[in-house]
């Protein structure tokens, strides 16, 4: 299967480039591409859901706070997720996200660890809507 995403190589990180039709499209490949740098994705079954909701002033702050959140159950829960559903929306201080994460609980024989992701940055974080795309960089 072709990845939903591009692979950036920066020294010391390790960013993505997602393209999509809606602001929901680039935060759920996002997610995705951060959870197949980490695991093979393919691999991960859509058994359990992980509900989250994020507020944050603009949408460079909240991609960062949702792939921030998703990453923090991966590293205190051990959960891996392959599936995302968002509605993000424009609010009075900002913008608001309400999401699904599917996934499962991390067993290390069958979800091999490939890359060990400390946090989601802001380093040369965009998100343009109008040509369809996002780039976000991992501090590895």
């Amino acid at each position: 299967m072709e990845k939903p995403y591009e692979v950036i190589d920066h020294t010391a990180d390790i960013g993505i480039i997602v393209r999509g039709n809606t602001v929901e499209e680039l935060f759920e490949k996002a997610a995705y591409a951060m959870f197949d740098l980490i695991t093979d994705a393919e691999k991960i079954d859509a058994i359990g859901k992980y509900r989250v909701s994020v507020s944050s002033p603009t949408l460079e702050d909240l991609l960062v706070d949702y792939l921030s959140e998703l990453l923090y159950v991966f590293s205190v829960e051990y959960c891996v997720m392959c599936d995302f559903n968002v509605i993000i929306h424009k609010t009075d201080d900002g913008y608001f996200l309400k999401g699904v994460a599917l996934g499962e609980p991390l067993n290390k024989e069958k979800h091999n660890i490939k890359l060990e992701i400390k946090a989601v940055t802001y380093h040369e974080l965009e998100i343009n809507l109008k040509e369809g795309y996002a780039k976000v960089l991992f501090d590895i």
